[in-house]
């Protein structure tokens, strides 16, 4: 007597079992040869078959998978464990240590870790959409209805984590990405750690646009703080489309950091641009709280019974690891009832587990909400929330550019015929706008095409940037990389920092040791 919820499950299995004995479970040659050549064609690691190619590295890629006894697209890391060196060992495992801490609806989900001698396999929940990065070079800047549905979303997850005493340490345009629903997921955790209030924190890493002044200067930080004024970096990426510090070189970059000043678009709410005054401010301790920007006028605005719709730190349900139906299917699948009970009490993040967790998933179908728990935070349950768009693929062309998003350039250089408004450094009107020469106008022709001066942001560590610095010093004179005069390329990543060849900072060894 087979429990009507296994039946579906079964199917699933004998599908696999009979694509791995060519068909049927015969034997025969044609069967066989069958079989292996389907094998071949598609790859597998444990009970996931692999797809495609999502995201490469030079020493991990990630592979989007299916888990052929669910069905269940997710996302698998594959990490070659025999390039890192010891240190970096220990980060990847301090990552996987943390991942395994954290269950939000906006955080991307660790399902399971295979390990063998040479390689780390990691499971992870799949968000279909892709980047937010991605998202704002095909589509331009948010309008600030939508900013801020992904936004709240954002704050409640980095404060969940802060709350937990995890903080992020890489919080980018890179690093957010979109479920089916366009929902956030916080993703790479390989900058993260845990901290101890009143125990100073010094290790110097992240994306330089985003990182905080402190770094720079490399002063000692409790943790939460950098998040902070990272989250308000985003919060203007989302709006302007733009970077509110950038820079040609890492020193001019640090230079506009730590003057703290940055272009109000004449677009942007005086409600969105005093919540930034919160998030950008040089000094750390005068920097607002995530539970105080949870109740920030802007970051509730919308929302229908503000008192009781007013963004509230996320309370974690209980962990379900006792439910019957779910327990019966894994035994179904041919589980043994002892181990399943063991690992889900263990949490053992193996086979049985991650098949318990993919059970409970919701499928992202259009009645889905997209999260796993039913999050009030879910762009579903906000009234006109656009549907989803479909995100930049590998290769492909943006598609042509709505009206309301063309002209949109990089607000530091560029002004528009309405006046701008004041720079802001976060702390105070500032009187002084920033100086950056003359400034170009932004066109007012219409264009099919947007252009976008955003650019990726590669991830530096102290170690990182050592390690450049040594290799341009081993170079003759000429071979030093000059300044680029022209600052309108196009998106793509940046493989390394650009260094100024008449700097002496290049033996140094971390953000702050650059000139003032």
């Amino acid at each position: 007597n087979v429990p009507p919820f296994c039946v579906g499950l079964q199917n699933n299995e004998s599908s696999s079992e009979s694509a791995r004995s060519g068909g049927g479970g015969g034997t025969g040659a044609g069967g066989g040869r069958s079989g292996r050549q389907r094998l071949c064609d598609e790859p597998t690691i444990g009970k996931y078959k692999l797809l495609k190619t999502i995201g490469k590295g030079n020493f991990a890629k990630v592979k989007l998978a299916k888990h052929v006894p669910t069905g269940k697209e997710v996302a698998i890391k594959i990490i070659d464990k025999t390039q890192l060196t010891p240190g970096s060992l220990q980060k990847l495992f301090r990552e996987v240590r943390i991942m395994k801490m954290l269950d939000h609806p906006n955080i991307v989900k660790l399902f399971q870790v295979i390990e063998t001698e040479k390689t780390l396999y990691l499971v992870m929940e799949y968000a279909s959409g892709g980047e937010v990065f991605d998202y704002l070079v095909l589509h331009g800047r948010m309008k600030e209805k939508e900013a801020r549905a992904k936004f709240r979303q954002i704050v409640s997850a980095v404060q969940y984590c802060h709350q937990k005493r995890i903080i992020h340490r890489d919080l980018k345009a890179e690093n957010l990405l979109l479920d089916s629903e366009m929902n956030i997921k916080i993703a790479d955790f390989g900058f993260s750690n845990e901290f101890t209030p009143g125990n100073k924190l010094d290790t110097f890493c992240g994306s330089p646009p985003y990182a905080a002044p402190e770094l720079f200067q490399g002063k000692k930080y409790d943790g939460p703080e950098v998040d902070v004024w990272s989250l308000g970096v985003i919060l203007y990426t989302l709006v302007s489309g733009s970077l509110p510090f950038d820079g040609s070189t890492l020193r001019e970059l640090r230079e506009r950091v730590l003057r703290g000043k940055y272009r109000i678009p004449f677009y942007m709410s005086t409600d969105c641009e005093n919540l930034l005054k919160k998030f950008l401010v040089l000094n750390p301790a005068k920097r607002a709280s995530l539970e105080t920007i949870m109740k920030d006028k802007w970051m509730n605005q919308g929302y229908v019974g503000y008192e009781s719709d007013e963004l509230k730190p996320y309370v974690e349900p209980e962990p379900d690891m006792n439910d019957p139906k779910r327990i019966e299917a894994l035994v179904c699948l041919g589980f043994n009832r002892y181990d399943v009970e063991n690992s889900l009490d263990s949490q053992k993040y193996d086979d049985a587990f991650a098949t318990y967790l993919l059970l409970g998933r919701k499928s992202t179908d259009p009645e889905s909400d997209g999260s796993r728990s039913g999050s009030s935070l879910s762009l579903r349950n906000m009234a006109g929330q656009p549907g989803a768009a479909a995100a930049v693929a590998g290769g492909a062309q943006p598609a042509a550019q709505s009206p309301s998003h063309r002209g949109v350039h990089r607000s530091i250089s560029a002004t528009h015929s309405k006046p701008n408004r004041r720079a802001s450094s976060g702390g105070g009107t500032i009187g002084e706008t920033l100086r950056t020469g003359p400034q170009p106008q932004v066109p007012t022709t219409p264009s099919n095409n947007h252009q976008s001066g955003f650019k990726r942001q590669n991830t530096v560590d102290s170690a990182t940037i050592k390690e450049n610095s040594a290799r341009l010093n081993s170079r003759p004179a000429s071979a030093q990389p000059k300044t680029a005069t022209d600052n309108r390329t196009t998106v793509g990543r940046r493989s390394t920092i650009s260094y100024d060849g008449k700097s002496d900072s290049m033996e140094k060894t971390n953000l702050s040791d650059l000139p003032g």
